[in-house]
């Protein structure tokens, strides 16, 4: 697979390339990354491309709006 474009996969390949771009999220200790999976739903729904997820997540953090205190995700304790 050369191209990562919605037009050009499969909802079960896309669900392959996050995966594999996100790692085990499972395995993580303060279980605050199973947001980042969530937050390339629409890629995998086939929704938004990559490029457009991130770039939104871009602005967001950029301007400030949105953006949660570093405590508050409820697991660091």
């Amino acid at each position: 697979m050369d191209s990562i474009l919605i037009k050009d996969t499969t909802r079960e390949e896309r669900e392959l390339i996050v995966a594999d771009s996100i790692g085990n999220i499972s395995g993580l200790c303060d279980g605050c990354a199973a947001g980042l999976a969530d937050m390339y739903q629409d890629y995998i729904d086939g929704k938004k491309e990559i490029r457009e997820i991130n770039m939104e997540f871009r602005a967001s953090y950029e301007s400030g709006t949105n953006v949660p205190d570093k405590g508050s995700c409820g697991f660091a304790g």
